[in-house]
């Protein structure tokens, strides 16, 4: 299935009603640096995000049971300049809340050297499983407890081992992706299984379902690495030897269905995205700014100028983007908004930002004309035409979205399954 790594309003409220079209579960996954102890970017911990998600769910009418929460990287990445004694203990109390606040699926990552590893050292495959068994630990004793005041909780599942790059995509353009060997896969498992069984977590080990891997698919900001099956064959065949596991694939963003198909046809089951998803979000609002300019330009009512708007909060605020955009001026403000890395999505949920969303859809609520939304908007002018559509501007906004969501729905199967129901 596919995961939404997002904490945008819009996106999981389209996630959550194409899930409820469909008749199928939804996996939303929160970061460790979007959702944690601190907050996050989103200013969200982890009972604080569950929440989010189940008052979106009751809006749009979708049932709490059908919603997989999930925790991805969650481990010492945002602590990674501690000491590793601080950093683990603050990667303790993180997973901890992620499993008390009930996420049913939790991705370990303690691959990243933190503050006293010696930095000119690659970081030992067992030590970065024993670290995996101390947050897998923390997380069980916290189940056991929601378990004890909420007997329907369910046991979360786990996926070990992590890629390249951090959460979001790469920070530079890269020339080449490197697969994961089959034989690191390898190693990855077996020392999580030796540490596992060190720690006594045998019952948890069961309920490993899956390893993050490179398949060699990444994006960054002007460029994507599109899924070559046969450079992952070798590492495909590797699970061969492991019946109970599967992968799970990040940064899947921007893949082609077909890829994407091919993706799953290997094994690669879970299917990360999140930039895709806002990327969407921000083209769809740009069209109807696009057609909010046309439409009342000459009238004196105030425009909500979203993109302006946006750009304006960038500048404001750069720490969010600039890392991850190089060039000159001109290049960096092409990169603010039209970049696949999508730092945009950092500065939606600002005030001045969702004001001009607000005003945008208010100025387009009493109707676009046809011959503008084909123009702007093709894909759900289509969908109007047929009925399957409705023409106010927040659902023609959040169908863009679905765009990118049907490709993962498809490549998974569920779109087919959920037709022939």
């Amino acid at each position: 299935m596919y995961s939404a790594c997002t904490a945008n309003e819009l996106v999981i409220e389209a996630c959550l009603e194409r899930a409820k079209q469909a008749q199928s579960y939804v996996l939303i996954e929160a970061t460790a640096n979007q959702v944690n102890q601190y907050g996050g970017y989103s200013g969200m911990t982890p009972s604080g995000f569950r929440d989010y998600v189940h008052t979106i769910a009751a809006r749009v009418g979708f049932p709490q049971k059908y919603i997989i929460l999930g925790g991805d990287h969650l481990g010492p990445l945002t602590f990674s300049h501690l000491p590793a004694a601080e950093a683990m203990e603050e990667a303790k109390e993180l997973i901890r809340q992620f499993a008390a606040a009930g996420f049913a699926k939790i991705h370990i990552d303690t691959s990243m050297r933190l503050g006293d590893d010696d930095p000119n050292q690659k970081l030992a495959t067992e030590l970065i499983a024993q670290r995996g068994a101390v947050l897998a630990q923390t997380a069980e004793e916290a189940f056991a407890r929601l378990k004890a005041e909420y007997d329907a909780a369910v046991a979360p599942v786990y996926v070990i081992g992590s890629e390249v790059p951090v959460p979001g995509g790469s920070q530079e353009q890269e020339d080449t992706v490197q697969v994961t060997t089959a034989a690191d896969f390898a190693e990855t498992v077996d020392a999580y299984h030796d540490a596992f069984a060190e720690a006594g977590l045998h019952d948890a080990w069961q309920r490993v379902i899956a390893v993050v891997v490179q398949p060699g698919v990444e994006f960054a900001d002007e460029t994507i690495h599109p899924y070559n099956r046969e450079a992952a064959a070798e590492l495909c065949r590797a699970l061969d030897a492991y019946p109970n596991l599967v992968f799970e694939g990040h940064s899947t963003d921007y893949q082609t269905p077909l890829h994407l198909r091919q993706m799953v046809e290997d094994g690669i089951v879970f299917l990360k995205v999140g930039p895709a998803l806002t990327f969407g979000l921000r083209e769809g609002l740009f069209a109807l700014s696009m057609i909010e300019s046309e439409l009342l330009g000459p009238t004196s009512r105030p425009l909500a100028n979203f993109p302006s708007a946006l750009e304006a909060e960038m500048l404001a605020s750069p720490k969010d983007w600039q890392k991850h955009y190089h060039g000159d001026e001109h290049q960096l403000r092409l990169a603010r908004k039209y970049s696949l890395s999508d730092r945009s999505r950092y500065y939606l949920p600002r005030e001045p930002v969702k004001k001009a969303v607000e005003l945008l859809f208010a100025n387009l609520e009493a109707g676009i004309p046809l011959g503008m939304l084909s123009q702007f908007m093709p894909m759900q002018y289509q969908k109007a035409r047929s009925g399957e559509l409705a023409t106010s501007p927040r659902e023609l906004v959040k169908d863009r979205v679905v765009n990118c969501i049907d490709e993962y729905l498809s490549a998974t199967g569920i779109l087919s399954w959920a037709k022939e129901g």
